[in-house]
């Protein structure tokens, strides 16, 4: 599958990106906004994006499940996200798995604070006592944002990611907030 571009690569607009929850008829702009932050091969955990009837499924999935989820929107195009996947299991439904990007022209305006806030005030909300996340060691602005909101590096898992040939630590992060424990 060849990358696609968003249709929105003007971040002279950045005072319209809308952060709101991610709906199903985000789907196929969040997947092009998925795919092309894959492909650039340094940030995500895949080196593109799932095919579209697996995002869509993962969206709607999340979306039923009550799952936080927020994009950032500008002319109807995702330009970033950032969801937390509760675990499944019974004794792990208290924990999330954070996930978040950015489209390359959108970054260092601040969407990525926004968006994590929102999606953090959501999980909270919703009861989720742990969030975690796992970040490359080399994502020097994403490890600062991680700081800045509360997570805390938990350790380090070397030689986690191999790409183009090389090697790369992954750094373990989590909030815990025992008072958002739901009863």
């Amino acid at each position: 599958m060849a990358p696609v571009k968003p249709m929105v690569d003007d971040s002279s607009d950045i005072e319209t990106v809308a952060i709101a929850p991610i709906t199903p008829g985000d789907v196929e702009s969040f997947h092009r906004a998925l795919d092309l932050v894959a492909r650039e091969r340094k940030y995500l955990s895949f080196l593109e994006a799932p095919p579209l009837d697996q995002t869509r499924s993962f969206v709607t999935d999340c979306i039923g499940r009550g799952d936080p989820g927020f994009v950032a929107v500008v002319r109807g195009e995702v330009v970033g996200w950032c969801d937390i996947s509760r675990h499944d299991r019974l004794i792990h439904a208290h924990r999330g798995t954070l996930g978040m990007g950015i489209v390359p022209s959108y970054r260092g305006h601040g969407l990525g604070l926004r968006l994590i806030n929102a999606t953090l005030t959501q999980a909270r909300r919703a009861g989720f006592v742990r969030i975690e996340l796992s970040v490359h060691s080399d994502n020097a602005r994403a490890i600062s944002l991680y700081d800045k909101v509360g997570f805390v590096r938990e350790g380090v898992q070397r030689d986690a990611v191999y790409i183009d040939g090389e090697y790369r630590d992954t750094i373990v992060m989590a909030i815990v907030e025992r008072e958002n424990a739901a009863g």
